[in-house]
């Protein structure tokens, strides 16, 4: 198969059937696994492609599964979905290569989307030097507790634990939160860490 193939891994049959009907309807070619093991199991007949992958599932989790692929895959592009609990366990996943996650519910285009633009190129912001000078910037424009809520963020931190860690409420976290997205443009979590990210060696 010539088509690059959107390897979808969920223990949940319905989340299975559900993403792949909705890719098989934007006319991307999908496999569906019902663990992580089994998916590695077939990984040497795996098409290229990208894989969508649930962040806890029995067994092998997500994150394993992306410590394994950046062994035997490293350029196969990985998206992960999380819960909102997980968000910590799906910030330590982009650190191990993710190219993105999405929260649960999450809305069907930006799935779509994510999964497009791993496909058309997902190393070009990497090795894009001015998007880094670019960042670097916005963020040195952010104030000190600004720094100090996003640096709590891109270490995994919930909310309330960042306010703990501050010495300030869980509504003044959010508020924070929401000033560092607007200032740097980050659409969603996972982009703003990713551009955090993006900075670093």
């Amino acid at each position: 198969m010539t088509s690059p193939v959107v390897h979808v891994i969920d223990d949940d049959e319905a989340m299975r059937d559900s993403l792949a009907f909705l890719l098989d309807a934007a006319g991307l070619p999908a496999r569906t696994y019902e663990s992580a093991a089994g998916f590695l199991d077939q990984l040497e007949e795996a098409a290229a492609g990208v894989v969508v992958t649930d962040v806890r599932m029995p067994g092998m989790s997500g994150l394993d599964l992306v410590r394994r692929l950046k062994v035997r895959e490293p350029a196969l592009p990985i998206i992960m979905i999380t819960g909102h609990g997980d968000v910590p366990l799906a910030v330590e996943a982009m650190k191990a290569g993710v190219v993105d996650f999405l929260e649960k519910p999450f809305d069907e285009q930006s799935l779509l989307a994510a999964i497009r633009s791993a496909l058309a190129d997902r190393s070009k912001a990497a090795t894009d030097e001015a998007a880094r000078e670019r960042v670097r910037h916005v963020l040195g424009e952010l104030t000190p507790r600004e720094r100090e809520v996003l640096a709590g963020v891109v270490e995994g931190k919930l909310n309330k634990m960042i306010a703990h860690d501050l010495s300030i409420s869980p509504r003044t976290v959010e508020v924070y939160r929401a000033n560092v997205m607007s200032k740097t443009g980050a659409r969603s979590l996972s982009e703003l860490v990713r551009m955090v990210l993006l900075t670093r060696p």
